[in-house]
């Protein structure tokens, strides 16, 4: 059986794609220095999930040592942590593949 969906913070990402959305809309294309830039969203996103697996880490170790007495936090926490790397390996594989093919493609 699944676990129950937080329906709160699944409104409130939805809320950020909206006003990131928006954000990117609003910005000029005749502007270069203020779009985002590839690396620093990739170096963003990396972080983001080592926050996250540092997080469950803290609660695994929180729940060992006794100080909580919480396992389906700690068991939330862990597979949030999972599935955060687990889109982190699929978005490095399709990088790779797409760089294979640009770098396969004849001249």
């Amino acid at each position: 059986m699944l676990p129950p969906i937080d329906t709160n913070s699944v409104l409130a990402l939805r809320a950020q794609i909206l006003e990131r959305s928006s954000t990117l809309g609003a910005v000029a294309p005749t502007a270069p220095s203020t779009a985002p830039r590839f690396d620093t969203a990739m170096k963003d996103a990396l972080q983001a999930v080592s926050r996250i697996e540092d997080q469950a880490g803290a609660a695994s170790a929180a729940f060992e040592r006794g100080d909580s007495h919480d396992l389906a936090s700690v068991m939330i926490a862990r597979q949030k942590a999972s599935i955060a790397f687990e889109a982190t390996l699929q978005v490095r594989n399709r990088l790779l593949g797409a760089y294979k093919d640009v770098m396969s493609m004849p001249l």
